[in-house]
């Protein structure tokens, strides 16, 4: 890798709204909100996945690792922006820059192929639920959380190579919040066609790839679903996936409205929008799975009532 097209630039300033001050303290704390709602949110769920023992089934599985990348999504950059938003500091060292887009890009791949796992996992529990077990065993499901959280990090380091192969000039205002990689590339003074047409491909695999295998897989579980005699059976069976599916029309409305839409006129409203969109999913998922499934609202209920701590700590 060609180090030396970076020996200029010891670190980056971060732009984001230093224009509107004011704007960014009212940012401040709704972001510190949303991001202290995220941190214990997901917490819990991951606590509860682990202490509860009706929990240790292959969707809770998935999904605790979904948790997992939203607080160390979210962690990458909200921290450092909030700090931004005081003014105490607007710039970020060369080596953090870097590490924040390779961990951005890598979680929000994994997160793509992690929502297909899992409505894999909801299709053979609702198509095939006398092979459930043998099918999702615990293996399989280790093997299916290693191939996205691989795939999604090996994507984020070809990008990242090509990204600082390039050469910048000395150019070192980045007009974001974060270091996100579109915003890094409009600081290189090279040819970027090559990473534009590689993230372009990538990207396209990456999201619409998954998204075609959930569709799938909803097409064959609401077939399996309109099958059931009694409507009592058909809302149980459309319970077991809904919060899933929540999940991914959020997910993939966030995608699809922030590249989607047009540009504003001030493209500080731009900037704020994708912020928001890119920062409330996270929040909402424990959210929608805790109010959504029965599971998880039984180890809340025992969690208060102090029996599930208890029952682990016999356990031990």
């Amino acid at each position: 890798m060609d180090w030396a097209n970076n020996t200029a630039v010891t670190e980056y300033v971060l732009l984001g709204l230093q224009e509107h001050h004011s704007l960014e303290i009212v940012l401040f704390v709704l972001c510190l909100g949303i991001y202290c709602t995220t941190l214990l949110g997901n917490a819990l769920l991951v606590g509860l996945i682990v202490l509860d023992p009706h929990l240790h089934t292959p969707m809770y599985f998935f999904l605790s690792h979904l948790s997992l990348i939203d607080i160390c999504g979210t962690t990458s950059f909200i921290p450092l922006m909030l700090l931004n938003f005081l003014d105490a500091q607007r710039t970020i060292s060369f080596p953090g820059c870097a590490l924040q887009m390779y961990i951005t890009l890598a979680l929000g791949a994994t997160e793509c192929l992690l929502l297909a796992v899992m409505a894999y996992d909801r299709y053979v529990a609702i198509c095939q639920p006398l092979r459930y077990s043998e099918l999702m065993n615990g293996q399989l499901c280790i093997r299916m959380a290693v191939m996205s959280w691989g795939t999604g990090f090996a994507n984020s380091l070809l990008h990242s190579i090509l990204v600082w192969r390039l050469p910048f000039c000395g150019h070192n205002v980045i007009n974001h919040f974060f270091c996100e990689i579109l915003a890094v590339l409009k600081l290189a003074c090279g040819d970027i066609s090559l990473n534009a047409l590689i993230l372009m491909v990538a990207t396209t695999v990456l999201t619409m790839t998954p998204l075609l295998l959930i569709c799938l897989s909803y097409m064959f579980i609401l077939a399996a679903i309109f099958r059931v005699p009694s409507t009592a059976g058909r809302a149980k069976a459309f319970s077991t996936c809904s919060a899933h599916l929540t999940v991914v029309v959020i997910f993939y409305g966030t995608i699809s409205f922030m590249y989607l839409k047009p540009k504003a006129k001030d493209p500080s409203v731009d900037k704020i929008i994708t912020l928001f969109y890119g920062i409330m999913a996270p929040s909402l998922n424990p959210f929608i799975y805790s109010l959504r499934n029965m599971e998880v609202k039984a180890a809340v209920t025992a969690l208060l009532g102090g029996s599930l701590l208890a029952r682990k700590m016999s356990h031990f």
